[in-house]
């Protein structure tokens, strides 16, 4: 089997898995999603989602994020893996939105990654789901499945990204990252399946016997 005619048979069974993926972020607007995925890094989405109702509670706006400022920030996200990186992040971040921004996130790549903390793939995320912007975020779901697949050699999420992009039809990429990470975490999981053992796997090479040792991020 080819790899554009794996990428296909991948495109029509998630999407009769996840016909509309929602966000597995909770918030409320561009600027609690750009928040919300930022603290995401090295951190479940479930975990966000616990330590955020209290955060946006009195910090749900560039303005009250900054005068809430960056110890109590950390006292809220203390929680969260990488904490005081982040609460530092998210005070300057909501600083210059208002000093560059005017309090409203910027909607292009180049000015979200300008932003402390915010990385190519948060910026994705945001361009993707925010701002309707055809985009392709790669977490460690989609580059694990996306070898196991075989659509990518997987060297770095770079390349991964990259590789994706080529294979699948740009309108499809933002609800596609988001099916792929829905099928990583429910059936494709990193103990779960070693490229031999989930629907997708097995049909996409019913041949395969050993498993994919795939290469991390």
């Amino acid at each position: 089997m080819r790899k554009v005619e794996r990428a296909a048979i991948v495109m029509e069974r998630l999407a009769d898995l996840y016909p509309d993926p929602p966000i597995p972020l909770d918030h409320r607007d561009e600027f609690t999603l750009l928040v919300a995925v930022l603290l995401s890094a090295q951190c479940t989405d479930k975990k966000v989602n616990e330590v955020t109702p209290e955060l946006f509670e009195v910090a749900g706006s560039p303005l009250t994020m900054f005068e809430l400022g960056e110890a109590k920030i950390l006292e809220i996200i203390r929680p969260l893996g990488l904490s005081k990186q982040k609460a530092s992040a998210l005070a300057k971040l909501s600083g210059l939105l208002i000093e560059r921004h005017d309090s409203q996130v910027p909607q292009s790549f180049p000015e979200l990654e300008a932003l402390p903390g915010v990385g190519h793939k948060t910026a994705s995320v945001v361009m993707a789901q925010a701002f309707g912007v055809p985009a392709f975020p790669v977490d460690t779901h989609i580059h694990r499945l996306a070898q196991r697949w075989g659509l990518t050699s997987g060297k770095n999420v770079v390349q991964t990204e990259a590789d994706l992009k080529k294979l699948f039809p740009a309108e499809s990429w933002n609800d596609l990252h988001l099916q792929i990470i829905f099928y990583g975490r429910e059936h494709c999981t990193a103990r779960g399946c070693d490229g031999t053992k989930c629907g997708l796997c097995q049909e996409l090479y019913p041949r395969r016997r050993k498993p994919v040792v795939w290469i991390k991020p």
